[in-house]
């Protein structure tokens, strides 16, 4: 997966939550960002690997986006190694 492929998915997940009001207000919540912000960073990557940190920490919400997109369900976590904070195993 590369750069461009990640921020699609990311873009994708930002819309996915942002389509149920009560996932949109966790992820607010989660992550400290109100809507003004959100809308003004959407595209930034600190942003993109925040939406994806909070699919991946909610295996329900995870699994349900990557049915709705027809995703495999690794591949959140792959493009999250694409962008800042990412954590690398040995």
């Amino acid at each position: 997966m590369n750069r461009e492929q990640t921020e699609i998915l990311a873009l994708q997940a930002l819309a996915y939550v942002a389509s149920d009001e009560k996932l949109l207000s966790w992820l607010m919540a989660e992550t400290g960002l109100d809507p003004r912000d959100l809308s003004r960073s959407a595209d930034s990557a600190e942003t993109m690997a925040g939406v994806l940190d909070f699919l991946l920490a909610h295996e329900d919400i995870l699994i349900d986006f990557c049915n709705h997109e027809n995703l495999d369900k690794t591949s959140p976590a792959i493009a999250r190694q694409h962008l800042p904070g990412a954590y690398f195993e040995d």
